[in-house]
């Protein structure tokens, strides 16, 4: 796991590759390295941070250069023995036993054939010295991240965005459609970026550049292709050993030559990792948070504390407690650089916290359980969709005296707040919904009358593209399961765009990798041969993963309450960080700025101090996006 960076064709790109590569240090704080070679009538620069994971030795350093290839690669390889095996049946002698080795070698052979036979997590550039090209690829889900810019010929790339604002002399523009997608979602959708000129490259996709000028791109990889495939396999009655497959998927993801640790929040996903890591390494480490108990008490959490204690005793893990209650007013504005995006899940903190954590005491790698609620059908909102289908057959009149009278109770008192309340009105806020719009607003945070009030009046037509783009995404695929058609959207906007985005960001700002069983290609094609009747059976969620879990899991772990790998916002919004809300509020620069209104947000500040509506998550964005745009508006000015 490493940062990368690098330039073809660039003006004073040594010294912008170099730049690039400083600013990347925290991803690999175990080594760094530069490569230089003409490409055409100018030249490619690559840098690369290291995190030695695997053959620790000067083997593994980057940018790797043999027989006229040169890479900067950033990830891991979970199939490497195999590819190296069938390598060296060929004929490659490999100096040492580095996967990026295995990779360079890989692409020798094969080119950008190789890339479907890659099952890992990476983002890589390599350089051909022989023909001059750089070729940039990802990983099939967007695991590890690749944000690049082009000005005529030229390229930059590089890990992280804030490294590419960094050596663009602040000539980099916010773009108001990607603030726009962020306050409705709470986070910047991979297929958008924050800056204008730059770009994420797409998952599952390559991008060729040769000394000609011309650029080729190409899709190694489809995931809606994949839930295609796995529809026919079930509609054929093969359905896949989820058990089976879990398990060799978390035996793969601990491959490493040093130490590795797993997240336990005591909720289902991680504990099954951690009991099948246990497995294969009796006595690993893990970590899980805890509340202040004033504040666990005011938003109502469930004690997850208990199951990762009673799962850590269970299989002999090495329990490593951390209580969550940071000093949000420092932490706010570190995180929000380190998110590269606004990005206003509080959950990252708690990654961060818990990363920084481990790597104290001298563990770089965790592994996580990421993913299995979007692929298995775990939220709330999967269920609440499909109850909205039955609560649509409810007579009018009767839904609307529910509505009334559900919308009048107070989401919170003085002293605590009510959970239960929370989520009727928010399903009562999509449930009479067509199928699309309903599952958007399902986990969205506004409706489209909402956002227009709260931004600028010239955004509106901004407003319409970005719901639009939802809709063109969810409803393209062949599939005739609702539960899978959420889990398709799921899995191509929700995970990369939040979830994969602030895992990486969050842990890499801690110098530590995050490894996620759950998203890799043969789980997912197993993921999507469950038909959704078996994903959700009556009122439990993720029924099929649950049913393969427990050979493994205490019943009542498998079966116990949702938990929540989030924060107590509400007690944060309510103590310590309610002179700052007012700060923004009033004298912000998005309200300044006018992309904001100040009179919309006062009504939503006004709304949740009165304990009327819950708008802590809102409020929590909006802090995230001013510290964001604060940061990204200066490196504008100069």
């Amino acid at each position: 796991m490493c940062g990368i960076a690098g330039t073809y064709r660039w003006p004073d790109g040594k010294t912008v590759t170099d730049k690039l590569t400083d600013t990347l240090a925290h991803r690999g704080p175990d080594g760094a390295g530069r490569y230089d070679h003409p490409a055409g009538d100018g030249d490619v620069h690559l840098g690369h941070r290291r995190l030695a994971i695997i053959d620790l030795s000067g083997t593994g350093a980057q940018p790797m250069v043999s027989g006229g290839l040169a890479l900067t690669y950033n990830g891991e390889l979970y199939n490497a023995p195999e590819l190296r095996a069938e390598l060296a049946a060929a004929g490659v002698r490999f100096r040492g036993t580095s996967d990026t080795e295995v990779l360079l070698e890989a692409w020798r052979r094969w080119g950008t054939d190789c890339l479907p036979r890659l099952r890992g997590m990476f983002a890589f550039g390599i350089f051909d010295e022989r023909t001059g090209d750089l070729v940039l690829a990802r990983d099939q889900l967007g695991i590890k991240p690749l944000f690049l810019l082009r000005r005529g010929t030229g390229l930059v790339f590089a890990s992280e965005l804030k490294a590419l604002a960094a050596v663009t002399g602040g000539s980099l523009q916010v773009d108001p459609a990607a603030l726009v997608a962020s306050l409705l979602y709470y986070w910047v959708p991979d297929s958008r970026c924050a800056f204008r000129e730059a770009e994420k490259l797409p998952p599952g996709s390559w991008l060729r550049c040769r000394p000609d000028g011309r650029v080729e791109r190409g899709r190694y990889w489809h995931l809606k292709e994949v839930a295609a495939e796995g529809r026919e396999r079930a509609r054929g009655g093969e359905l896949p050993d989820l058990a089976a497959v879990v398990e060799e998927s978390t035996r793969r993801h601990l491959l490493s030559d040093v130490p590795v640790a797993a997240f336990l929040s005591g909720g289902l996903d991680s504990s099954y990792l951690t009991a099948l890591a246990a497995r294969h390494r009796p006595g690993i480490s893990a970590y899980t948070i805890g509340f202040r108990t004033e504040d666990a008490r005011f938003e109502a959490m469930p004690d997850d504390l208990r199951y990762a204690r009673r799962v850590a005793e269970r299989f002999g893990v090495d329990l490593h407690e951390i209580e969550i209650a940071p000093d949000v007013l420092d932490l706010l504005p570190r995180m929000t650089y380190h998110l590269d995006e606004p990005i206003g899940d509080p959950a990252a903190i708690n990654t961060f916290l818990i990363c920084r954590a481990a790597q104290e005491a001298g563990v770089k790698v965790m592994l996580s359980g990421m993913g299995a609620d979007e692929l298995f059908a775990g939220y709330r909102k999967h269920l609440a969709n499909l109850i909205a289908l039955r609560y649509q057959r409810v007579p009018p009149l009767l839904r609307r005296g529910v509505s009334a009278a559900v919308n009048r109770l107070p989401v919170a008192t003085a002293r605590r707040g009510y959970r239960s309340v929370r989520f009727a009105q928010r399903f009562l806020s999509f449930a009479e919904l067509p199928e699309e719009t309903a599952f958007r607003r399902s986990y969205t945070m506004y409706d489209r009358e909402e956002l227009l009030a709260l931004i600028d009046p010239d955004l509106a037509g901004t407003v319409e593209d970005v719901l639009t783009e939802h809709a063109d995404v969810y409803r393209d695929n062949e599939l005739d399961d609702f539960v899978n058609r959420m889990c398709l959207a799921d899995s191509r906007m929700f995970l990369p765009g939040l979830n994969l985005a602030y895992t990486d960001r969050s842990s890499m700002a801690a110098s530590t990798e995050v490894r996620v069983p759950y998203v890799d290609v043969d789980v997912v094609r197993a993921a999507f041969a469950v038909p959704g009747d078996r994903k959700i059976v009556r009122r439990q969620g993720k029924a099929a993963l649950k049913e393969a879990a427990v050979s493994v899991l205490p019943r009542e772990v498998v079966y116990r309450p949702k938990g929540l790998f989030s924060a107590p916002l509400r007690a944060w919004m309510s103590r310590d960080l309610a002179p700052l809300v007012r700060e923004v509020v009033h004298d912000g620069v998005l309200v300044r700025s006018g992309f904001l209104r100040r009179d919309a947000l006062a009504r939503l500040v006004a709304e949740d101090a009165a304990g009327r509506r819950d708008y802590s998550k809102h409020l929590w964005h909006v802090l995230t996006l001013e510290y964001w745009y604060r940061g990204a508006t200066s490196k504008e000015s100069g």
